[in-house]
């Protein structure tokens, strides 16, 4: 009897605890002026900021703004994403971040007058890969799934249609911290704003493969 009011209690409890919402995450690099809304999320991208590390330009950054919760495991996330760019670089996305020396951010830039898909994947040093986009876009949505060992990122103009951008690694079995991020490296900031921001938990393929291959 003890059990049966504890699970049920148990339950109970688990089932009132609402969905994680946008006001339970986290700030790195708070900006100055951000606000959530209607499940959006609007900042003022903080100016001069970005994150990089090492190759190609010689310099390491790690201060632009990202709001962000701690997953562990496998996951899909995806965010719809717009802004007012202005100056080169600037960007907007998510971001997967296990620490300074490893973590990938995805989402739009602007660059040389052009909207760009973006992704820069850094593990100790950082490179960067780009789509670049033949008129500009209201908005676009990202999605990233993580499983095992790899995180593929899909692109979508309609939450609909994804199509493949990259594929590459991230350690697994660590926790990341998965969110959105802005930055604006070359100018005085800008707004960014973030719609629909969801993650859905993905059972563990390890564990999925050995529960089917030991079967009651």
């Amino acid at each position: 009897m003890k059990n049966f009011l504890f699970t049920l209690i148990f339950g109970m409890t688990v089932t009132s605890i609402p969905a994680q919402t946008l006001e339970c995450m986290q700030w790195f690099n708070e900006p100055e002026s951000w606000k959530i809304e209607d499940g959006r999320v609007t900042m003022e991208v903080t100016p001069h900021s970005d994150y990089w590390r090492i190759s190609h330009y010689g310099f390491t950054v790690d201060d632009a703004p990202f709001l962000y919760t701690l997953r562990g495991g496998e996951f899909e996330v995806k965010v719809k994403i717009s802004g007012e760019y202005k100056v080169r670089f600037d960007q907007a996305g998510l971001m997967l971040r296990i620490d300074k020396e490893n973590y990938i951010k995805t989402g739009i830039e602007f660059v040389d007058g052009k909207y760009n898909l973006s992704t820069v994947v850094t593990h100790k040093t950082s490179d960067w890969s780009v789509i670049e986009l033949e008129k500009p876009v209201e908005y676009v949505w990202i999605k990233a799934v993580r499983r095992l060992d790899a995180v593929e990122i899909f692109y979508s103009f309609d939450d609909k249609e994804y199509t493949m951008m990259r594929n590459c690694w991230l350690n697994d079995n660590t926790p990341v911290m998965v969110g959105m991020m802005a930055a604006c490296p070359d100018g005085e900031g800008f707004k960014a704003i973030f719609e629909g921001f969801k993650i859905k938990h993905l059972p563990d393929m390890r564990r999925l493969k050995w529960l089917e291959n030991n079967k009651e």
